[in-house]
């Protein structure tokens, strides 16, 4: 019997689960809107909320613990510069989760996973790193 055992096991050992929600709290701090199986999404949100709330007390201590959790310093520069300030007003609840179908192939139950009041014209603006292409001039010469 699973009596007072608490969250969901994903089918994953304890090492790669902290492992996906330490990378899918990254995501959610980076894009502000991550989509997942509805699971996943109820597990990551009070991590995320929990990273939520060392930004917004904004210490070094609270830094640091961050950085034990999401392992990107980026991110976490992120969640303490812009996400903490943004919602200093708040006393929680700063992510919801939307129900959005069932995936194909394995039926499972899809969600969105966001933060209230997030930016909107942001959006792309952290997808990654923007490679410009260098046009060689050598070789259109050539060609």
């Amino acid at each position: 019997m699973r009596h007072k055992s608490k969250g969901r096991k994903l089918g994953r050992d304890s090492a790669h689960r902290k492992a996906l929600f330490s990378n899918l709290t990254g995501a959610l701090v980076t894009h502000g809107r991550i989509k997942t199986t509805l699971a996943k999404a109820k597990e990551v949100r009070p991590i995320a909320e929990r990273m939520v709330t060392l930004g917004k007390r904004g210490d070094l201590h609270a830094r640091r613990q961050a950085i034990a959790q999401i392992r990107d310093i980026a991110m976490v520069k992120k969640l303490f510069d812009v996400l903490g300030p943004r919602y200093k007003d708040r006393k929680g609840g700063y992510t919801r989760i939307l129900k959005a179908g069932f995936r194909h192939g394995d039926n499972a139950a899809v969600g969105v996973i966001e933060f209230v009041d997030r930016d909107e014209a942001a959006k792309g603006l952290d997808s990654g790193p923007v490679q410009e292409r260098k046009v060689d001039e050598d070789a259109t010469a050539a060609a």
